[in-house]
């Protein structure tokens, strides 16, 4: 009997490998049971009412969250509880939000929004989206567009207001925890980017939008270096969930972060089997 050590998988040793497995990676994402193929409605709850696709009558809780009225019959699953009477669904803003079970291929939680209003986020593993789902068409890998630049933090950050897509021109304000600039033909921009969670998150449009990239724009996910350096791979750069699924509401990029000169590096487009756009 052999007493070798089992063989591990090889780490992706080039650039171009690296890419090819991300590439692997977000097509893969899009179809999991709550990746963004899979979101089927957004409905915001004001009062007691129906929500399309799912049993119960849902309602805002006093609380924070959503009530849930139904009978076991319904067949509604919430923190592994069948729903018989009442409920309180608590929702993703709580230290420990509910899940929700409706079937073998329905789920759902909660969201929180604007001025303490809450939404049911329905997904179904076999949407019509993932059935049809073909591909996250991207550029090849170019080594020429990862990018960098140089990051200053501001004390206690800034905030800019980031129109969203579905928002009727209001804005929200994001946290900016400090200055990104970066050259390109010897012009220098500077761009807002916004935490999101231990990374920083640059929304941006640029000269592809609307042409072989999403209308919308596109995100891209950075963090500083220690010297005081950011990388900007435009390689990574993804769509947002809205270019997935319509129940999403993507922020748009502000006007520092649209650039006039075609960025051809990273996703461009969802796709159909056929080939087709997917939305």
């Amino acid at each position: 009997m052999s007493n070798a050590a089992p063989s591990q998988p090889a780490v992706p040793a080039t650039p171009e490998e690296r890419y090819r497995v991300f590439r692997e990676r977000r097509d893969l994402a899009a179809v999991q049971p709550q990746g963004p193929l899979a979101l089927v409605n957004t409905q915001w709850v004001d009062a007691e009412q129906a929500i399309w696709g799912v049993p119960g009558r849902w309602a805002p809780a006093p609380e924070g969250g959503l009530l849930v009225t139904a009978e076991a019959t319904d067949g509604i699953v919430v923190d592994g509880e069948t729903v018989d009477g009442t409920v309180r669904v608590r929702g993703k803003d709580d230290p420990l939000p509910s899940s929700i079970v409706f079937d073998d291929h329905t789920t759902g939680f909660v969201i929180a929004g604007e001025g303490g209003a809450y939404a049911l986020r329905v997904w179904d593993s076999r949407s019509e989206a993932i059935e049809s789902f073909g591909g996250i068409d991207a550029f090849p890998y170019d080594a020429a567009w990862v990018v960098t630049g140089t990051f200053r933090e501001i004390e206690g950050g800034t905030t800019v207001g980031f129109e969203h897509l579905k928002d009727d021109g209001a804005t929200r304000d994001e946290v900016v925890p400090g200055e990104i600039r970066f050259t390109h033909d010897g012009v220098e921009y500077d761009i807002a980017a916004f935490k999101s969670g231990r990374a920083l998150q640059l929304v941006f449009s640029d000269a592809t939008a609307g042409d072989s990239t999403y209308s919308v724009g596109r995100f891209l996910f950075l963090a500083p270096n220690a010297d005081g350096s950011i990388t900007l791979d435009f390689n990574t750069a993804i769509l947002p969930p809205c270019a997935f699924s319509y129940n999403f509401n993507c922020p748009l990029p502000p006007k520092q972060n649209r650039f006039p000169f075609p960025i051809e590096a990273g996703e461009k487009n969802v796709l159909a089997k056929d080939g087709s756009l997917l939305l």
